[in-house]
């Protein structure tokens, strides 16, 4: 009867018949997915590395705790 490849490609081409009016509206949506999708691939890869495995350094002094003063000694 008919195999596996006959049957995909007589989906395929369903479903390019019936979709027929929609198809140019779903390959741009698609389209902008794959920009989208660089795009924030790109922008991953110019930031730090996952993990934090470059953390920034921000210099500065240690400041050691008074002991805090709880009022009049109880008895």
């Amino acid at each position: 009867m008919f195999g596996l490849s006959e049957l995909a490609i007589l989906l395929i081409v369903v479903i390019a018949v019936l979709a027929a009016k929609k198809l140019p509206e779903l390959t741009r949506s698609a389209g902008k997915s794959a920009r989208i999708l660089k795009a924030e691939k790109d922008a991953t890869d110019d930031g730090p590395a996952e993990g934090g495995a470059n953390p920034e350094v921000i210099q500065g002094e240690v400041v050691t705790p008074r002991p805090q003063d709880d009022g009049p000694a109880r008895s």
